[in-house]
């Protein structure tokens, strides 16, 4: 069974890139077009059935059966400037653009009403990853400024959604069965540039998604918890990290973080506002708490104005970033190699956005057919450390533009 799950999310990751660059850390910043159409909104606003990740209790919305259909372009822009250090003196300091600049996600969801009561789906969908490919930057005697460093990380989920529904009253719970590679390769400039990696890792992990929903006269109020899911990439971090640390770091877990949310919307007439919250545990995840991680406090406002013909949506996010300068921190991974943590942050794992500005719109091409298009543009972020691992200043500057496709059908 572990196989066929296995070789069904490959097979589904064949459609687009192989990692799927994110917004918030590096977790999307809202699955589906409608939702990306609104900055992440979810939580309290059905988007029918794409609402089988945001906040399953909304699926009971959909009126008999609807399939939502679709992918997302990402193009980040991502550029560091970093100093190496030798016993020869000071190496090159350098800014060079990341060459990883186009990924794409494929999302599915499928929600039917089974009764009044009762409403059932399945889905997948791309959640989340990071990457950046530094291959091309010159080394030198004391070794590239970014190390030549190539990271991909890719995350997705399958998820069977089970909702009830009383009178105003829904509650869901979406078994997840999620699928992650991580890879990561650099010239250690420690080690005479020795080639440092060994290959692409995988994991099937379980987690779970629950949630409320409660509507009247037009306010909806809903709430989601999403559980950490434990990814383990076999001999991927040890060896990216132990390179640097003799070896001494032996972690290969990357969890996916734990999220809590709330949100809530009104609609009158063909106006819909609606505000989501919700936090995302990074510092609590397993080996993001050793980079330094911190938990984000995320907060998206929409406004949705639709017809029977058409729609059009924008909005608005805002979020602390996850990764600080972790200079004078007492992480157990700097006592290792002091500030490798940054060095990692800055080069490999730039999870450091921090606001979206959202326009999306919907076309009803038939009443049992419609089209959702989103844009996403997270306006420059730079993230500046004091130190790296030989003691020398990095930093990282940080953009991304994307869009979104999605068919609806109902029947």
């Amino acid at each position: 069974m572990k196989k066929t799950i296995k070789l069904a999310v490959v097979a589904a990751l064949a459609l687009g890139a192989t990692s799927a660059f994110a917004t918030n850390g590096s977790t999307m910043v809202g699955a589906g077009a409608k939702t990306r159409g609104m900055a992440g909104v979810g939580i309290g606003m059905s988007h029918g059935a794409e609402s089988t990740l945001n906040n399953p209790a909304l699926i009971t919305t959909v009126e008999s059966s609807e399939v939502s259909f679709g992918g997302t372009i990402f193009m980040p822009d991502v550029e560091s400037t970093n100093t190496l250090a030798s016993t020869a003196g000071v190496g090159p300091t350098n800014t060079t653009q990341s060459a990883a600049d186009f990924y794409v996600v494929p999302s599915i969801s499928i929600v039917t009403k089974i009764n009044d009561n009762f409403y059932a789906g399945i889905g997948m969908w791309g959640t989340g990853g990071l990457g950046v490919d530094y291959r091309d930057s010159a080394l030198s005697a004391v070794g590239g400024s970014q190390m030549q460093m190539v990271t991909a990380l890719s995350l997705m989920q399958f998820g069977v959604p089970l909702a009830y529904k009383m009178d105003n009253f829904s509650a869901a719970l979406t078994p997840v069965i999620q699928y992650g590679t991580l890879d990561i390769n650099y010239a250690n400039p420690m080690a005479s540039d020795a080639t440092v990696g060994t290959g692409v890792g995988s994991d099937i992990s379980m987690g779970y998604t629950f949630g409320l929903s409660y509507e009247t006269n037009g306010l909806t109020l809903g709430a989601v918890y999403k559980s950490e899911i434990e990814m383990k990439y076999d001999n991927v971090l040890s060896t990216a990290v132990g390179a640097m640390t003799g070896g001494a770091y032996t972690n290969d877990v990357l969890s996916v973080p734990a999220e809590y949310g709330l949100g809530l919307s009104y609609k009158t007439g063909e106006h819909t506002i609606a505000i989501d919250y919700k936090l995302i545990n990074w510092e609590s995840a397993d080996g993001y708490k050793d980079f330094g991680w911190e938990d984000q406090d995320v907060i998206a406002v929409g406004y949705e104005y639709a017809t029977d013909v058409w729609a059009i949506r924008l909005g608005y996010s805002d979020a602390n970033s996850a990764v600080k300068d972790n200079t004078g921190k007492n992480l157990a991974l700097d006592g290792m190699l002091p500030n490798l943590s940054n060095t990692f942050n800055a080069l490999g794992f730039p999870g450091n956005i921090e606001t979206h500005y959202a326009l999306g719109g919907t076309y009803n091409v038939t009443k049992a057919m419609s089209v959702d298009l989103a844009y996403v543009y997270a306006p420059e972020a730079t993230t500046s450390y004091a130190t790296n691992f030989s003691g020398q200043p990095i930093s990282v500057k940080h953009s991304e533009t994307s869009y979104s496709l999605q068919v609806n059908l109902a029947f």
